[in-house]
């Protein structure tokens, strides 16, 4: 049986990051997608751990080959979703964790109508300013434009099948991994296992 996708969708500055590295590390049988971008590594990233980071023409050649199941310009720069990198992982079974802003999130349900989205606010915008002016990698400008995105992927909430708010990180992924073992033990999630075992 494949494995389902979970896609982990919150502004920048919520802790996405750290909540799938947390998951990972308590819920077995989580793969992980990497996105690849066109964007240049920021100091403390490493290619392959955090994006695989290639230039804007190998990125476009990649999307003319049609290697993304889903990509999105953001910022000036490219993100995307190789196809391979999620088939291999499913194909063994393994549920899929990634982190998508809500464009690539709304692609892959439309791709993939079982995967399960999952929407990380701060507590308030005032939180998410304050996190983002502590992180100092975005100008005033950019930083402006980010909160005005949030307040607008707050209208299509009717997107997800779940919202968390991250105001304490171990409550949140605690959160979270109860979506996904819930998730996992749905009936039809549980139906084919069932049918296979007892022979039905």
């Amino acid at each position: 049986m494949s494995g389902r996708l979970y896609v982990i969708s919150g502004p920048s500055g919520v802790g996405k990051s750290t909540i799938i590295q947390l998951i990972r590390e308590r819920v077995t049988g989580l793969g992980y997608s990497i996105s690849h971008t066109s964007r240049k590594p920021r100091s403390n990233e490493v290619n392959g751990v955090d994006y695989y980071f290639v230039d804007r023409e190998s990125f476009s050649r990649m999307i003319d080959d049609g290697l993304f199941v889903e990509w999105a310009e953001v910022y000036d720069d490219f993100y995307g979703t190789s196809i391979s990198s999620l088939r291999g992982q499913r194909d063994m079974g393994l549920d899929v964790v990634m982190d998508l802003d809500s464009k690539g999130a709304k692609n892959i349900k439309e791709h993939f109508k079982e995967s399960i989205l999952i929407y990380v606010l701060p507590p308030s915008l005032e939180v998410l300013e304050k996190r983002l002016r502590n992180r100092a990698l975005d100008d005033e400008e950019v930083m402006n434009t980010r909160i005005e995105k949030t307040v607008r992927e707050l209208r299509n909430y009717v997107w997800y099948n779940y919202i968390v708010i991250n105001d304490d990180l171990d409550k949140v992924v605690r959160e979270v991994e109860s979506i996904i073992i819930s998730e996992r033990c749905s009936r039809s999630q549980m139906l084919p296992k069932v049918r296979e075992l007892f022979g039905l």
